[in-house]
């Protein structure tokens, strides 16, 4: 009888692990899958703004510069 309770423990951390390795890739599989929140797409289109308007200021002063370097 002892030695069934040995190769259960012996057992016990193989198979615990092998659960949680199948956990773990059954529950990543969910994750992409998920739409985007109001949030994140409110976040995004100010970042888009953002990145439009600082791109709209570097053209400004490449073309300042570029006139200054014209009249040199």
């Amino acid at each position: 009888m002892e030695q069934i309770f040995y190769g259960l423990a012996v057992l016990a951390c193989p198979l615990g692990m092998g659960a949680m390795m199948w956990l773990m890739m059954r529950s990543g599989k969910k994750a992409p899958a998920d739409a985007p929140t109001e949030a994140s797409a409110a976040e995004l289109a100010q970042l888009r703004a953002d990145l439009d308007r600082l791109r709209s200021g570097q053209n400004l002063a490449h073309e300042s510069g570029a006139a200054d370097k014209g009249t040199r």
